[in-house]
């Protein structure tokens, strides 16, 4: 008899939550993409690094919610640190923008991604630059810069499960599991693709495309609490949302053109939009766009000229933001007036 009333229940229960993960809330009504309130300034020469930043797209935060990492490119815009073999490209700036450790002088080519596991263990991804420096390979690294594994093979693009082709960037799931977002630009791959915490592969989707769970140019990763991830979708204009294993849940389009996007802890989204143009995407402006991952209604909007900057974003406990910019190499604090 009770086994009759908890078989239904616990029935009942699962079809509760595979609806509720499947529901994404729907595209918000249309509003200018630009007229929302900046509570934000710049908190000027906050990182006291002692030279200039190389272009960084390449931002996340440390588990502790207070350092942020920073995967930059050697002091140079977009040449990366192939000819730049004696800087340091890794690093940890504190709460007060100094520099906690720094490595990995003569061991990368093109720094183009970053991810800090819960391990505190620093993922960084090379890919490949405008000036056709190739590296395509993803490095797990301890936080005092030694190298524990490397997926692909430095200098060798491909489309097999072991190799990349415009590797963009890396997300390491609670339970373990590797997500990587490989394509970057023209003739390079357009897919995800979902290995075990061991590194086997495990799946992959994904095809040159504007359709659900296709891709232009999927530049950046990140997940919400529910375990659901977002792709950045940056040549199509759009955020795609998937479970695990793939499936299309949604896409939102009111974040403008991402290059980036941070959750934090409490799901809210940030996105660094660098390319939103006239012709590319009309009507928005560059810059961060933020709401809130329950209703996907866009709250405020920090807003950048220059054309091709901000392409990094992360966000601290106390809401600070961190930006990285790529071709006019920077990296700046965010603060709340």
């Amino acid at each position: 008899m009770r086994a009759a009333l908890v078989i239904p229940l616990l029935a009942s229960l699962l079809l509760w939550a595979a609806s509720a993960w499947a529901q994404m809330p729907a595209m918000p009504p249309p509003h200018d993409p630009n007229d929302y309130p900046n509570p934000y300034h710049e908190d000027a020469g906050w990182a006291q690094l002692g030279r200039h930043i190389g272009g960084t797209s390449a931002v996340d935060m440390d588990p502790d919610g207070k350092s942020v990492w920073v995967f930059e490119r050697c002091s140079t815009p977009d040449d990366g640190c192939s000819k730049t073999k004696d800087l340091d490209p890794v690093h940890e700036f504190n709460a007060q923008g100094k520099p906690v450790k720094s490595w990995g002088k003569g061991e990368t080519l093109y720094p183009h991604g970053i991810f800090v596991s819960r391990d505190r263990h620093i993922w960084l991804v090379e890919g490949i630059s405008q000036s056709g420096v190739v590296a395509d390979v993803i490095h797990e690294y301890t936080a005092d810069g030694k190298l524990l594994r490397t997926m692909g093979v430095s200098g060798t693009a491909g489309d097999a499960t072991d190799r990349f082709n415009g590797v963009s960037d890396v997300l390491v799931a609670p339970d373990g599991s590797i997500f990587v977002a490989d394509g970057h630009s023209e003739k390079t791959n357009a897919r995800i693709l979902k290995y075990d915490r061991n590194g086997k592969f495990l799946l992959s989707w994904g095809k040159l495309g504007a359709g659900p769970g296709e891709f232009n140019a999927p530049h950046g990763l990140a997940m919400d609490k529910a375990g659901r991830l977002y792709v950045a979708d940056r040549s199509n204009n759009r955020i795609q949302i998937f479970d695990q294993q793939g499936k299309f849940l949604g896409e939102w389009k009111q974040f403008g053109r991402p290059s980036g996007i941070f959750i934090t802890k409490d799901d809210m989204i940030y996105v660094a939009d660098s390319l939103s143009n006239a012709k590319n995407n009309p009507g928005f402006g560059n810059g961060i766009r933020w709401g809130k991952i329950s209703d996907g209604k866009v709250l405020g909007y920090l807003p950048w000229g220059e054309y091709n900057a901000i392409e990094g974003v992360a966000v601290d406990r106390d809401g600070n933001i961190f930006a990285g910019f790529t071709n006019v190499p920077n990296f700046r604090k965010f603060v709340k007036n």
